[in-house]
């Protein structure tokens, strides 16, 4: 699980999206919360579909007119933190999404993606050598 997760809220303008996109390293999906609660999330592919006619310059209107509230997916997938990372891989491992919010009493507290569980198996290989 990624700690520490960046996360936005419905009412900022998709600037500061474009801004965390930017930035390296990243997870594609970004959490929205409101009032500290998770309210939805969005994926790099929403935020391209919403600039799909804008250039890369801060200047165009689009970063500053639509808010992150108007691209976000809500009801995002989440899990307390409580979850084993078996039943998180099992979810992941369907391929409907790639990350999995981690929430504390609605709070987010982390994130997982299909790249976290990768690593996972690859630290796991290290210490066991095991054949497909």
């Amino acid at each position: 699980m990624t700690k520490n997760v960046v996360c936005v809220q419905p009412e900022q303008p998709i600037l500061d999206l474009k801004h965390i996109y930017e930035g390296a390293p990243f997870h594609h999906h970004i959490p929205v919360t409101k009032n500290g609660k998770l309210t939805g999330i969005v994926s790099l592919i929403d935020f391209m579909r919403a600039i799909s006619d804008a250039s890369l310059d801060d200047n165009d209107a689009v970063y500053h007119t639509k808010k992150v509230g108007e691209i976000m997916s809500i009801h995002p997938i989440s899990v307390s933190k409580d979850t084993t990372i078996g039943k998180v891989a099992d979810v992941l491992a369907k391929g409907e999404i790639h990350s999995i919010i981690v929430t504390d009493e609605e709070h987010v507290v982390g994130i997982v993606t299909t790249a976290d569980i990768i690593r996972l198996l690859l630290k796991m290989e290290e210490n066991h050598h095991t054949e497909i």
